[in-house]
């Protein structure tokens, strides 16, 4: 029997037998961010039913951002996490493995407060950031571009609230940082400007986010298949039923639906199916591979693994 047959026949035979009892189901523990992008996966396969419908009891539990989760991952009290693509740089160090592309998101930008005009006007500012974090890449990126590295500003490690109310009393003079944080800023400080976007890099440079697995987790083909299946199913239902997604990923978080709204179409989503065979084609593995690439330029990492090395894209593909 081959596997497609075997896989055909389980589905087939659990179908038949009805839905499993929640003493059937597999316990996983998976890890979001509370925006639009770090959560729509998780809050459409729990309102739909999805987790259980492939045989997961999913704990969800909220972080802040992807290194957190990473640690999480790594001290055992985590088993699935999602990642922006500015802590791509913890699986290319070998630190966990990525399982599935979640989308090509532009919602991260540069700002900075009234009177500044350009990234070459940062020199010597006050810049909060989240480090490790999308927004620190597009920072990276976007002094780069200027023939600046981040000794010409004064890089200030903050995370997203702080960098807030930071912005928003004048404590420091721009951030990298990413919508709906961008949204709430812009509301408070209505001179705030935008100098960059990640979509002033594609297609160069994509910024999937994406998710991943623990270490210990990564050997368990079946279960990361189940996850795989739901990410899947969720990804297309979020594309197919956009305002619906949005409406169920702001009750889950019990926030408005407006900023969410406006986040949810900062992005380039695929289908799932083009997922697969952007996987099968290298694709995501190059794009992957050119995020570690930036690491290293960016002094963040030193010999980062190959795409094939710590992308499960073959589980992803079948």
């Amino acid at each position: 029997m081959t596997f497609k047959t075997a896989a055909f026949a389980t589905v087939s035979a659990l179908a038949l037998a009805g839905p499993l009892s929640a003493q059937d189901l597999q316990e996983i523990r998976m890890g979001y961010i509370a925006d639009y992008w770090g959560t729509s996966i998780a809050a459409i396969a729990t309102d739909q039913g999805m987790w259980e419908e492939h045989g997961l009891d999913a704990d969800l539990k909220v972080f802040t951002n992807g290194p957190i989760q990473v640690q999480a991952l790594n001290a055992g009290s985590l088993d699935f996490a999602y990642i922006v693509p500015g802590a791509l740089w913890l699986p290319a160090s070998g630190q966990t493995k990525v399982i599935a592309p979640n989308a090509f998101g532009y919602s991260d930008r540069v700002i900075a407060q009234e009177g500044i005009e350009t990234v070459a006007d940062l020199a010597g500012k006050r810049v909060g950031v989240p480090e490790g974090t999308s927004g620190d890449m597009l920072l990276r990126l976007a002094l780069a571009e200027q023939d600046l590295g981040l000794d010409a500003i004064e890089f200030i490690s903050m995370d997203p609230s702080t960098i807030v109310t930071a912005f928003a009393s004048g404590q420091i003079d721009a951030a990298g940082i990413w919508y709906p944080f961008v949204d709430v800023i812009g509301r408070r400080v209505p001179g705030m400007v935008e100098l960059a976007s990640n979509e002033d890099f594609f297609p160069d440079i994509a910024f999937p986010s994406s998710f991943i697995v623990s270490d210990d987790m990564a050997d368990e083909e079946e279960t990361i298949r189940r996850v795989v299946a739901v990410i899947k199913q969720a990804n297309d239902f979020r594309l197919n039923n956009p305002d619906e997604a949005v409406s169920i990923t702001a009750e889950f978080l019990n926030v408005p639906e407006e900023p969410l709204r406006a986040e949810s179409t900062m992005a380039r989503m695929p289908t799932a199916a083009e997922f697969e065979e952007l996987t099968r084609g290298g694709e995501v593995g190059n794009w992957f591979d050119t995020l570690a690439d930036l690491y290293v330029d960016f002094g963040k990492i030193e010999d980062p693994l190959p795409a094939s090395d710590f992308y499960l894209g073959k589980l992803y593909a079948e």
